[in-house]
């Protein structure tokens, strides 16, 4: 590209920001020039002020970036297109429809407008003919907000889409969610050590609610979902229930040939990737792949009764969050010939 496009982050320091952070610190589409966070942190080097808690080190390019004051007019002045949200839902409901209405275009790692009807609830390489209902909210005249799915959903809807031509029915979904999920400082030590907590609110109706929406079908959903001690990377169990009378081999090769959107920098060449190694996947490979925690980790494959049962991985923090946004705002620029 000639130009970049300049973006902030809002809510720079939590794990969800953190990854916006470190993604974009050299990405060949985007410029980050603003930065957001609490107002005790205004001010203040980021370096400084963050807790960092990924696994790897922080980019040197973003070290020693300001953090500043959530305000519309200077990043305006800053020349800001692309707003990249990590807020709290309860924050994003007010401050996310501002932004829009102020020209920026948002892409919202919070729930809080995932569910109005002229928001997209966007997975590109699933459903980027979704990225059309930002006209409804009134682009190119105005801003427009686009959000990502649920961590968990994320991860099913991708392992889902190659097979919706075979007619899902029913899917049954137990997953199990790293701490990371949580945020940061999040669950107390006592709660989680040498524990799992059955129950994780909200989530469950996320699932049966959003798969829905970003699939175009309509199937039995039952869903329990689990928080357990591990810090990054959901695993999450699966059976399915087809229309059609549907193989092993048939989920190996669709997944195989599962390469859309592979045209944005975000996107992984094998955006689903399946072994047949008896104990894969594991968390451990949260971060694995290029780019790293993009890709989604399938295994223990087996066909039982006419239902198809696998194991999937999906990095919580990357793919199913900031990953996931910064991917979007990729195919919207794509769609929109702004490149």
């Amino acid at each position: 590209m000639d130009k970049k496009f300049k973006v902030a982050v809002i809510g720079a320091t939590g794990a969800v920001g953190q990854v916006f952070m470190w993604m974009l610190s050299n990405h060949p589409w985007f410029e980050l020039s603003y930065v957001t966070a609490s107002a005790a942190r205004v001010g203040q080097k980021y370096a400084a002020t963050v807790h960092w808690v990924m696994p790897f080190e922080m980019p040197d390019t973003i070290r020693d970036m300001e953090v500043r004051e959530f305000n519309l007019k200077a990043m305006k002045e800053e020349g800001v297109q692309i707003v990249f949200s990590a807020l709290p839902a309860a924050v994003a409901r007010e401050a996310e429809p501002q932004l829009r209405a102020n020209g920026f275009y948002v892409f919202s790692n919070a729930a809080a407008m995932r569910y109005d009807k002229d928001v997209p609830i966007l997975i590109p390489e699933t459903n980027s003919e979704q990225l059309e209902l930002i006209r409804e909210q009134g682009y190119p005249q105005t801003g427009f907000c686009v959000t990502n799915a649920n961590c968990v959903t994320t991860g099913l809807a991708m392992a889902l889409a190659p097979l919706r031509k075979f007619g899902i029915k029913t899917i049954t979904i137990n997953s199990y969610q790293s701490v990371s999920g949580a945020g940061y400082p999040g669950l107390s030590s006592f709660d989680i050590t040498d524990n799992c907590i059955p129950y994780i609110g909200g989530e469950e109706e996320k699932i049966e609610k959003e798969v829905k929406k970003i699939l175009s079908i309509n199937p039995d959903v039952y869903a329990y979902t689990v928080r357990v001690p591990v810090m990054f990377g959901h695993l999450e169990t699966i059976w399915l229930d087809f229309e059609q009378d549907v193989e092993v081999d048939d989920v190996i090769r669709e997944w195989a040939d599962f390469k859309e959107a592979s045209d944005l920098p975000s996107t992984p060449a094998q955006p689903i990737e399946y072994s047949a190694e008896p104990t894969f996947p594991q968390p451990k490979y949260a971060f694995w792949g290029n780019p790293k925690g993009m890709v989604v980790y399938t295994g223990r494959l087996k066909k039982k009764n006419g239902k198809i049962g696998f194991v999937l991985l999906v990095n919580n923090i990357v793919k199913g969050a900031a990953g996931g946004s910064i991917q979007n705002a990729e195919a919207f620029v794509k769609r929109f010939g702004l490149i």
